[in-house]
């Protein structure tokens, strides 16, 4: 794409008149073109265009032609097609009536461009500016937050899958790359084994025949290791990506390479590290509850204010094993760049923590969501002398048991099991826990005396307010609109194709999850212009005729 047109605020006469008399009360791009204006300039991608050559489509046309395709999840095809063929899509890209549009090609190089130059999230900033300057959002209201898993753009293998697709996809790039010399290499056996797509359906069943597959396919991957990277191989063989994963996934299957085996499951790396596909390395596998699925997972953020539409205002793609917790102050940091920092933030308990809680109240956000609740022995027994029963001195670095005593020790740490943070390890004197009439009530330990782990001042008082807080009826009340986000999601998935990336690589995905963001937005614009109300949930006859009753 070029950048030699000039800004294109004006509709074609023609165009305007066939679109005004066919659309009289209007439609969505209508009435967005018309509200918003044409929302991306050219200028916003200077940086990003060939500046030498013919002329070619506006690439702010092109921004506006990838959102209007997940708006309507349309292919590039039918995309390129809409803009050729649809009055109203002329209307928005202020086209003429004869525009013969362009190459559905152009998308992919589009698409392509602002992942290289990291432009993604432009897209996004751009269009919450002109809503900004439309009156239609402002920053320190009231924001919700959740997730959602989407699913890769990639086949579910069994692992002799695995490793026979891998076998397979390296082998083609060979060929294709370097065809005599892996000619001259080639064992007959893996035209038998690898020539042909693997399919779960064509594998042995039986135990036996299928650890005899294993321990081949994982003999012939050792055997193409062992030529590409011997002394005497050029060095582009190696260096080629099917090779590298071939040998990622053969670390992570086998032991060997010299008695091949499967490595046991519990020998596997963790599934943050685990590739599940040789042709897309990045998803992974994950399970939230009763939900298992390979891929990523998206975060969406919106505007909940009641006097304003419910705009999407933030959008992150994390690899399927990323803790929510982890994305709370990365939301954060992004609202903040775009001064779109909500006063509230309603998330649910995943995105809870401590550090979290005061990271936010630095940046005056009411982080507003269940912390966890102490899972220890003590505060799930009635009788229990939990964490509250005990008075910390944070200045004298000691803390005070129901029974009166002092602790002894007081050392600082870093816990490494889970998400990594800061602790204090706090312990009791033996002789004082030893014949103590409070001990059943204190400590399970035989001998030992009662210890405990605490987080910094300022995050265990955090966390200890949110605790309390969290019970109250005004809590309660506050948290209720978080469910709305569970609608929104909803919305995505069923509406926008949310659920499945359409792309290979999560920086693709981010871009899909980018586009669609704004296409909710542009549909909730179009919506709140047009006084169209929020639908409620839905009810069926009987309970509405109970509740009018009630």
């Amino acid at each position: 794409m070029t950048c030699h047109q000039t800004l294109w605020y004006l509709v074609p006469a023609a165009t305007a008149t066939a679109a005004e008399r066919a659309f009289p009360k209007g439609n969505l791009y209508l009435t967005i073109a018309q509200t918003l204006g044409p929302i991306f300039t050219n200028p916003d991608f200077a940086d990003l265009s060939v500046h030498r050559g013919r002329p070619a489509e506006a690439p702010a046309r092109l921004a506006l032609v990838l959102v209007f395709q997940h708006l309507e999840r349309l292919s590039d095809a039918d995309a390129a097609e809409a803009v050729r063929a649809r009055l109203d899509w002329k209307y928005a890209l202020a086209l003429d009536l004869d525009d013969p549009g362009f190459d559905a090609s152009i998308l992919s190089d589009v698409r392509t461009r602002l992942l290289a130059a990291g432009a993604e999230e432009r897209l996004l900033t751009i269009v919450l500016d002109t809503l900004v300057d439309a009156g239609l959002l402002h920053a320190r209201g009231r924001q919700r937050s959740d997730s959602t898993h989407v699913l890769g753009q990639l086949r579910t293998l069994s692992r002799l899958a695995l490793v026979g697709e891998t076998m397979r996809h390296a082998l083609n790039d060979l060929a294709e790359v370097a065809p005599d010399w892996l000619l001259a290499h080639l064992d007959p056996a893996w035209a038998e084994r690898s020539a042909v797509r693997v399919e779960e359906d064509r594998l042995p069943k039986a135990t036996a025949d299928r650890t005899l597959l294993e321990v081949a396919i994982g003999e012939d991957g050792y055997a193409l290791l062992d030529a590409v990277f011997a002394a005497d191989a050029p060095a582009d063989r190696w260096q080629r990506p099917a090779v590298q994963i071939l040998r990622q996934i053969w670390l992570q299957q086998y032991d060997g390479p010299h008695d091949v085996r499967w490595r046991s499951r519990e020998d596997l790396p963790p599934h943050a590290l685990l590739l599940t596909s040789p042709y897309e390395t990045e998803a992974r596998f994950a399970t939230k509850r009763e939900t298992s699925w390979t891929g990523d997972k998206v975060h969406l953020s919106e505007t909940c204010d009641d006097d304003q539409p419910h705009l999407m205002t933030n959008v992150e793609t994390t690899p399927s094993t990323t803790n929510d917790v982890g994305v709370t102050e990365t939301i954060h940091a992004h609202l903040a760049a775009r001064d779109l920092l909500p006063t509230e933030h309603l998330v649910d308990t995943g995105y809870v923590a401590s550090e979290v809680l005061v990271a936010s109240q630095q940046q005056d956000i009411d982080l507003v969501g269940p912390a966890l609740s102490d899972n220890s022995w003590q505060a799930r027994q009635p009788e229990g002398l939990d964490l509250r029963c005990f008075a910390i001195n944070w200045e004298a670095q000691q803390v005070i048991c129901p029974a009166g005593k002092v602790s002894v020790r007081w050392t600082p740490g870093v816990d490494t099991q889970g998400v990594r943070q800061d602790i204090i390890a706090v312990q009791f004197d033996p002789d004082d826990c030893r014949d103590c009439p409070l001990r059943p009530r204190c400590t399970q330990a035989k001998t030992g005396p009662r210890t405990m782990r605490l987080r910094p001042q300022e995050q265990h008082e955090a966390l200890q307010s949110a605790r309390k807080r969290q019970v109250t009826e005004a809590f309660k009340a506050l948290y209720a609109a978080r469910s709305g986000i569970e609608g929104t999601l909803s919305q995505g998935v069923r509406a926008f194709g949310l659920r499945s990336a359409r792309y290979r690589g999560q920086a693709k995905t981010h871009l899909q999850h980018i586009l669609i963001a704004i296409a909710i937005n542009l549909v909730r614009v179009f919506a709140w212009i047009q006084e169209i109300p929020r639908a409620v949930t839905r009810q069926s006859a009987f309970a509405r005729l109970v509740e009018s009753c009630a």
